[in-house]
């Protein structure tokens, strides 16, 4: 009962970004609109697009109750409407969608029911659907799961541990201490890498929900979907530098290592090759090293997970 109440009494916001996909915008509104458990706020940012998008969301949504329109005057990107956006809203857990995907009707019932059952969460992402130029699910994993913290293993081996931006929520606690990031031009796209990586310097606990609930809209605009493009290592640097400002432990990196791990509670092989290799590479004595590496391999042997699946399967049609 009293986890009942919790959950009533949380509030939820959503954050649609948009720029030039008029075609899309009202489809994913309404998919929002139409979620079995209703939310407090839908945030609209429009980056200034030069097509009838500002125009349509003022036609059709201007005096919605809940609502908040932000058409903004300039283009600046991703980045700058997750700033605007995250700064007018008022939720305690914030959810993510760009404005060519579309919500599963029960998704942020599904996600809330989530966050109840699982208190240490701070960020959530789940398995989805890409649709519209191919139809193909997409799972990470082949059951939820809890990965523990990840600030570590980002900063030292730039570990992206998400998905996409319409597949990602956080606590606002969490999301406090990522945004505003001032680096717009930076990231005009690719702006949910701000969001995955952020939340992991900043010490979240992240989890992953095997429900496909997100319908990820393929087509031929998408801006990196389809398109082999490496991340800007100086834009990397930089986000990093600025996330990792109030970081303490890098300078005894070697002493942080196992416990993070054991953040993990089913710990896969995967993952233990990656915290092994961070011992390995830590800079530190092989005196210091040994005791580590045995712990993490004690860890490993008492409550690793043998029977898991690769990451990163899918499921076509």
């Amino acid at each position: 009962m009293g986890q009942a109440i919790k959950l009533f009494l949380m509030k939820i916001s959503v954050l649609i970004s948009n720029y030039n996909y008029q075609q899309y915008l009202i489809n994913a509104i309404e998919s929002v609109l139409k979620q079995s458990r209703k939310v407090d706020e839908i945030i609209v940012v429009d980056d200034c697009s030069t097509d009838n998008s500002q125009q349509l969301l003022q036609n059709s949504f201007l005096n919605h109750n809940n609502i908040k329109l932000v058409l903004k005057d300039k283009n600046q990107g991703q980045l700058s409407c997750f700033n605007v956006g995250f700064e007018v809203s008022t939720g305690d857990i914030i959810f993510f969608l760009d404005a060519d995907d579309i919500y599963e009707e029960n998704y942020i019932e599904e996600g809330l029911k989530f966050y109840e059952q699982n208190e240490k969460c701070d960020f959530l992402f789940c398995a989805f659907e890409r649709f519209g130029g191919e139809t193909q699910f997409v799972f990470y994993y082949e059951r939820d799961r809890d990965l523990g913290c990840s600030a570590i293993s980002t900063l030292h081996r730039r570990r992206w541990l998400g998905s996409p931006t319409s597949t990602l929520s956080m606590s606002r606690a969490t999301l406090e201490k990522i945004l505003p990031i001032p680096y717009l031009e930076d990231w005009r796209t690719r702006a949910d890498d701000c969001l995955v990586f952020g939340a992991s310097i900043v010490g979240a606990r992240k989890f992953y929900l095997s429900q496909s609930l997100v319908k990820y809209r393929v087509h031929g605009k998408n801006n990196f979907y389809g398109v082999k493009k490496e991340r800007n290592l100086e834009h990397l640097k930089r986000l990093f530098q600025f996330l990792s400002q109030n970081y303490q432990n890098e300078f005894n990196l070697w002493e942080q290592i196992y416990y993070e791990f054991k953040t993990i509670p089913e710990p896969r092989y995967k993952e233990f090759r990656l915290y092994l290799s961070l011992v390995k590479h830590s800079g530190t004595s092989w005196f210091k090293k040994l005791p580590v590496a045995s712990m993490l391999v004690i860890y490993f042997l008492r409550r690793g997970d043998f029977m898991g699946n690769v990451p990163s399967w899918h499921v076509s049609l």
